[in-house]
């Protein structure tokens, strides 16, 4: 109910103009995120809705029924052109469903902060209704049996034709039992005559064999995932711009209500074009490269969604999701974020340590934010010693308080924390110098405790190694 103007009294925040993917990735763990080039992050004790940090492990994510759901239901769209009837759900902060990755902080045109009123991506709250084991099986007739067929009057008993009728938690448990039955005769006629292992079918089905399943050869409509960076020199980013910022501005006034004016061309490109991460390569990284992407979903031809995503060098960073609204029923929002996570289990193949699946902020104290837990096994993080701790753990304290030290360890501190202020870097007149030289030359000056607060919500680590610009 607070809404985000209360929110602007909360939040630090700076401007970014060029930073490496490290230290994107060292300021993600620290809580921080960014928009456009506005980096932000909660004062979480401060806040009437801390926002933790949520990351996704995405190597040992197993898709939820409604996961599962979600995809079934785009493939059935894909293979036969079945629309699901819309449901309205209420999604993160009251918007429709499927609103969005990131928190929508829109970065501000200057100095002002204008933030949006979206919550990352979304997961459908309404699921459809599982009809798969809604009736008990009925007993086949057995015809050996009959003799004459015979209808008793209404009203004078059973009819003597048909067997007997059974309860249905009897039905369970005979078909329970006889597929313990015949797991064990097959078990006996393994030992007997062994066959080739059969330990691959026993598997749950993968997130991957989900989303490619019950497509056929030739689907009635085609789906296309593309990546392509950040770039206005990259020609596939160049080629589609258009046609992305027309769907950037169609999604924005009939989810979020907006205004023209206010999603036009050059919002667009400040808050999902505008990266300060620099795009880089390394021996060990993923083949696509680090930095800032659109992942983009065509659908026969015509982008129908878009997920900007950051790829860092120990995650991929979902930042926002905006899609054709004409396809809201789809759930487009579950459905990219499943994407996401096979895209990130993919790149791991490729850079070991790159493994997680970073969503944004968790709200516990929202019931409409809380979505993103289901996404496990996940991990949030402790808004005093900046480590990582199994959501299962937390969530038992943030019922109790909306906000919590997530670290159970009293005696654990921040491992980054800020040790020595003279050596943090900053920017003066154009040349490099560590604050001490700084306050040297500028003798009198009254910034010390600002930079102290910088330099101790960003850690020494980063502190030593991002310039701080002073006038």
């Amino acid at each position: 109910s607070c809404g985000y103007a209360s929110l602007l009294k909360c939040l630090v925040s700076m401007w970014s103009h060029t930073m490496t993917v490290q230290d994107y990735q060292d300021l993600i763990d620290r809580g921080w995120r960014r928009s456009g080039k506005y980096v932000y992050k909660p004062i979480m004790n401060k806040t009437c809705c801390p926002q933790y940090t949520i990351r996704c492990h995405a190597l040992n994510f197993h898709p939820s029924k409604t996961h599962k759901k979600t995809l079934k239901k785009v493939n059935r769209f894909l293979s036969k052109g079945e629309m699901p009837v819309e449901k309205h759900d209420e999604g993160h902060e009251g918007e429709p469903m499927d609103s969005v990755h990131e928190e929508g902080v829109q970065p501000p045109p200057q100095d002002p902060l204008k933030i949006d009123h979206s919550e990352v991506q979304d997961i459908s709250t309404s699921p459809d209704t599982d009809t798969t084991n809604s009736a008990a099986p009925t007993s086949p007739r057995d015809d050996a049996e009959k003799t004459t067929n015979v209808t008793p009057k209404p009203g004078k008993g059973a009819d003597p034709n048909r067997p007997l009728c059974r309860k249905a938690k009897d039905l369970r448990k005979e078909r329970r039992l006889q597929k313990e039955q015949q797991k064990q005769q097959e078990a006996v006629s393994s030992s007997v005559n062994p066959a080739p292992s059969k330990s691959a079918s026993n598997q749950p089905k993968s997130l991957e064999g989900f989303i490619t399943e019950s497509l056929p050869s030739d689907p009635l409509h085609r789906l296309e995932v593309r990546l392509v960076p950040v770039s206005f020199e990259d020609p596939d980013f160049l080629a589609s711009y258009e046609e992305s910022a027309a769907l950037y501005a169609r999604y924005q006034m009939t989810v979020h209500g907006d205004a023209p004016y206010e999603c036009g061309e050059s919002q667009f490109k400040r808050f999902l074009c505008d990266s300060p991460l620099e795009a880089e390569t390394a021996p060990d990284g993923p083949d696509v490269g680090y930095g800032s992407f659109h992942q983009q979903y065509w659908l026969d031809g015509t982008i129908v969604a878009v997920g900007v995503l950051d790829i860092l060098p120990s995650c991929v960073s979902s930042v926002y999701l905006y899609y054709h609204p004409d396809f809201s029923s789809l759930s487009l929002g579950t459905y990219s974020a499943l994407r996401e996570i096979a895209f990130t289990r993919q790149l791991q193949q490729q850079s070991p340590k790159l493994s997680y699946y970073y969503l944004g902020f968790y709200v516990h104290s929202c019931p409409k934010m809380r979505y993103k837990g289901q996404y496990r096994p996940s991990d949030l993080l402790c808004p005093e010693t900046y480590t990582w701790v199994p959501i299962e753990r937390c969530i038992p304290r943030l019922d109790i308080s909306a906000y919590s030290r997530l670290n159970e360890n009293a005696q654990a501190g921040d491992a980054r924390a800020l040790k020595e202020l003279s050596r943090v870097l900053v920017l003066h007149r154009r040349t490099v110098m560590p604050y001490a030289a700084y306050a040297r030359k500028r003798k009198g000056s009254n910034d010390e405790k600002e930079v102290e607060q910088y330099a101790s919500l960003v850690g020494q680590t980063c502190a030593e190694r991002i310039l701080l610009y002073r006038a």
